[in-house]
């Protein structure tokens, strides 16, 4: 499979960040340090990463931005997707268990609030734009045409936006919340054909869930 470098500009981000996860699992478990510490590693390798190869990445341009209304709309399903996510936590509905829970608690049960705000910033401000550049501008136009480039985003069919949902599941312990956000995200992008639209709503997704489980402690959505 010989891929562009438009392709790798959005696949190595997203291979960073799993393998930093994974990192943090193994650390976690070996009690080495403080394996929290390893997410703020994305913010500036992950981080980097996608700052290096922006230019590549036209569609989150200046000029694509959503306005007025579309903007509002990215923020409402992003709201009603953090909704569906801590609904659709029941046992039937989780695969697995997350490969590094992160609980920002000192020693003493206060919250620490550098871990915090580290792990907020990397949900809000890196996540959606890492995640959406991987899954639907590339695996789900590539699904379509390996030259994903060229495909408009209004011109994908429903099958790779399906498979391309179900791959993103596959990432999530939450599956069911996670068919519920992939669909959700591919839909804004297919409908408005702006990349923007999706980040924006799994940005607002990301930054209910973090306020909601920093207030309700709810670690485990974490």
């Amino acid at each position: 499979m010989n891929l562009s470098p438009a392709a790798w500009a959005r696949i190595l981000p997203f291979l960073l960040f799993l393998g930093l996860l994974a990192l943090r699992g193994a650390m976690a478990d070996l009690g080495w340090l403080d394996a929290r510490w390893i997410y703020a590693l994305n913010l500036l390798l992950v981080g980097g990463l996608l700052a290096w190869s922006w230019r590549s990445f036209g569609e989150l341009h200046r000029q694509n931005r959503p306005q007025g209304r579309e903007a509002l709309w990215s923020v409402l399903v992003g709201l009603l997707v953090f909704v569906a996510w801590i609904q659709l936590d029941a046992p039937w509905m989780q695969i697995g268990e997350p490969t590094a829970a992160f609980v920002p608690l000192q020693a003493d049960g206060r919250l620490d609030w550098a871990l915090i705000a580290v792990r907020w910033l990397g949900a809000v401000a890196l996540v959606p734009v890492m995640e959406e550049l991987f899954w639907r501008s590339f695996v789900m136009r590539w699904l379509e045409h390996p030259q994903f480039e060229a495909v408009p985003p209004q011109r994908v069919t429903l099958k790779p936006v399906v498979l391309s949902t179900f791959a993103f599941m596959l990432v999530h312990p939450l599956w069911l919340a996670a068919i519920v956000a992939g669909a959700a995200y591919a839909a804004l992008y297919v409908r408005t054909g702006r990349l923007w639209n999706a980040v924006i709503a799994h940005a607002v997704t990301n930054g209910a869930l973090g306020v909601w489980v920093v207030a309700t402690g709810h670690w485990q959505f974490w």
